[in-house]
């Protein structure tokens, strides 16, 4: 969430960064600045008056003490009218607050400077792209026919039990699942992040603060009689963990992973875009979160980067980097990198991995902060990324490493399954 002083000193500069979203801020914003004029005024009115039966309750004491009971009666009664005013002016006062925060939730991030302006992905910059694209033969399958064919996932099963979108993983493609959970969790252990398994729902509170609530209330599986949320990636719990705390800065940065499933209602087109495992409403993921001083947190994003190519190298799987458009970004992102992954039997890429600094958005809705050096609480800043999302992983791997002998498993997994081929 925005701060409200950043607004006051710099609405037309919001306004113009937020259009680089497509994010038409003009209305919202002037509204916004009138709620706050309004609720500054009745909280300095609220203040004097405050101030001024204070003074009065001294006044009253020290008439009694000098005997004249008649004049501190009579400023009794005065006090008892200004108690009332000022509950009148403490429930506007409560009002305007929420009116204006109402309004604040709102407003997406401000995207970073180096965000390219646009509003579809074909809008995204290219940033690198590594590795050679897999050349396959005209027999060669997508994902969905190789996992029927070797029998290692069952996508009628999990329409049968559950519906579309759930798939039922099985013999070598269950343990190839649980092998690329485990290398990816390794792998962020030896990086420096301390591993959780989390929650797989989350109240209300935690939804807002990481920023799915109210922008994605309708992607959310929520189970109302509880009123809890299945997570859309492990991002929102771990992230709140540091709600409503002040941290030390010396813990500073804070690297966390989990790996949890993850659960998305979001509704796809239909066609080879959302066959098979490219789009799921259930799927595991690992993530990565760190929390940082806000001077460092630009530099940390290059480097989560680095560190998730440096899986997909591992992977032996040819990918690119992309930044985000401002319209293609998150809603809470300052700054997004996606990772794709070359499908060669679909021949297109499919993304694997987004990881974004949302600056002090998420800190300021989940007030996370650590003191800095005058001793006055500062607002983190956090990030997440996947590290990595499995369902395209594993349809790049099964896709790319085909072979009329079966499918050739990458060399660092082999430790992970215990076999280097699925036949």
């Amino acid at each position: 969430m925005l701060q409200i002083n950043l607004i006051r000193e710099n609405s037309q500069e919001i306004v113009e960064k937020l259009n680089k979203r497509g994010f038409d801020a003009s209305s919202i914003t002037e509204k916004i600045l009138d709620v706050d004029k309004q609720r500054r005024a009745t909280q300095k009115k609220l203040d004097d008056t405050l101030a001024e039966s204070k003074s009065m309750a001294k006044e009253i004491g020290t008439l009694f003490k000098t005997g004249k009971q008649d004049e501190a009666n009579a400023l009794k009664e005065k006090t008892s009218q200004i108690k009332a005013q000022v509950k009148e002016m403490q429930d506007e006062l409560a009002r305007l607050e929420n009116e204006q925060n109402e309004m604040l939730v709102l407003l997406p991030n401000l995207p970073h400077e180096s965000v390219p302006a646009g509003t579809t992905m074909e809008d995204n910059e290219i940033v690198s792209s590594e590795g050679d694209i897999t050349e396959l033969n005209q027999q060669a399958l997508p994902h969905w026919e190789l996992a029927e064919k070797y029998d290692i996932i069952d996508f009628q099963l999990g329409t049968k039990i559950t519906g579309s979108g759930f798939p039922v993983f099985k013999g070598k493609g269950a343990k190839l699942q649980r092998a690329l959970i485990s290398f990816f969790l390794d792998e962020a252990i030896n990086a420096g992040y301390t591993e959780y398994q989390p929650p797989l729902m989350v109240n209300e509170d935690s939804a807002f603060a990481t920023g799915q609530l109210p922008d994605k209330d309708g992607q959310m599986y929520h189970v109302a009689i509880d009123n809890l949320y299945l997570i859309p990636t492990a991002e929102v719990p771990v992230t709140n963990f540091f709600r409503d705390t002040i941290v030390k800065e010396s813990q500073l940065p804070i690297k966390s992973t989990a790996y949890s499933a993850c659960f998305r209602r979001e509704a796809g087109s239909y066609g080879k875009d959302v066959r098979g495992l490219n789009r799921l409403h259930q799927f595991d993921k690992v993530e990565i979160v760190q929390v940082t001083k806000p001077e460092d947190s630009y530099e940390t994003l290059e480097q989560m980067c680095e560190y998730v190519t440096g899986l997909l190298q591992k992977l032996e799987l040819p990918y690119r980097v992309l930044r985000l458009c401002g319209g293609d970004m998150s809603f809470a992102s300052a700054l997004t990198y996606d990772m794709e992954v070359y499908s060669a039997a679909q021949k297109r890429w499919l993304e694997v991995s987004s990881i974004s600094n949302f600056e002090t958005f998420q800190s300021n809705r989940m007030k996370l902060r650590f003191k800095g050096a005058n001793g006055k609480p500062v607002l983190a800043h956090t990030l997440n990324g996947s590290a990595l999302a499995l369902p395209r992983i594993l349809a790049a791997l099964l896709e790319n490493n085909q072979t009329p002998e079966g499918i050739k498993i990458p060399e660092v997994l082999v430790p992970y399954t215990g076999f280097d081929n699925i036949r």
